[in-house]
């Protein structure tokens, strides 16, 4: 239940805000839209582990320390989303969003009448590399949560062997392998299930524009 809220709520967040951050610089012209974009990009460079120690020291200044916030919060908007947004509307044509004004659609409702129904393939591309990423998340969880109550699937699933053989008399790790193997097993399934239910627009995400014609 733990994975379930986090995945739905940060993935909901990526899917909301990052479009949004995309079409802006996009399709907006606004001072200092090269260099914010450039620093955007340039956060790209930097390793995950660079991020914990600074990333847990403000969760623990804001006592959010074992808590949703710390697990949802940080990494919900992240620069290569805005990348992806970025790139494949671009590719929208100006005549699309000017007819939209000309019918007087506010800005928002150009996006959300327009905008977004020409990319579905890319946003259905995003959703499910960002459901896989929040997911398969290991390193971020299991350092900002050590309360059991708050753990996601993947950290528990770091501890299975321990707490077999905890729980076992005469156990080792080398008798609980059935018991990863299943419990492995059980956790592809959400991510395999939502490939295949969404692999047509992922494919045809992943290709957009690599072919013209």
């Amino acid at each position: 239940m733990n994975t379930v809220l986090v995945v739905a709520v940060k993935g909901a967040m990526t899917m909301f805000f990052c479009p949004l951050a995309g079409y802006a610089f996009a399709k907006y012209r606004f001072p200092g839209k090269n260099l914010l974009f450039g620093v955007l990009m340039l956060t790209l460079m930097l390793p995950t582990l660079v991020l914990v120690i600074p990333l847990l020291l403000e969760m623990s200044e804001l006592g959010w320390v074992n808590t949703y916030q710390a697990l949802i919060l940080p990494g919900s908007i992240d620069a290569f989303s805005i990348f992806w947004m970025r790139q494949t509307i671009a590719a929208v044509p100006d005549e699309l969003l000017d007819a939209g004004r000309v019918d007087g659609a506010s800005e928002f409702g150009i996006f959300a009448r327009i905008v977004v129904p020409v990319i579905r393939p890319g946003i259905a591309a995003l959703g499910v590399l960002t459901a896989m990423n929040i997911y398969n998340d290991f390193v971020w969880p299991v350092v900002a949560v050590n309360d059991e109550s708050h753990q996601t699937l993947q950290v528990v699933l770091s501890t299975l062997a321990q707490n077999v053989t905890g729980n076992r008399v005469g156990a080792d790790f080398a008798t609980v392998w059935g018991e990863l193997l299943a419990a492995g097993s059980i956790a592809m399934l959400p991510v395999l299930a939502l490939f295949v239910l969404l692999q047509r627009h992922f494919i045809n995400g992943i290709l957009a524009g690599s072919v013209k014609g």
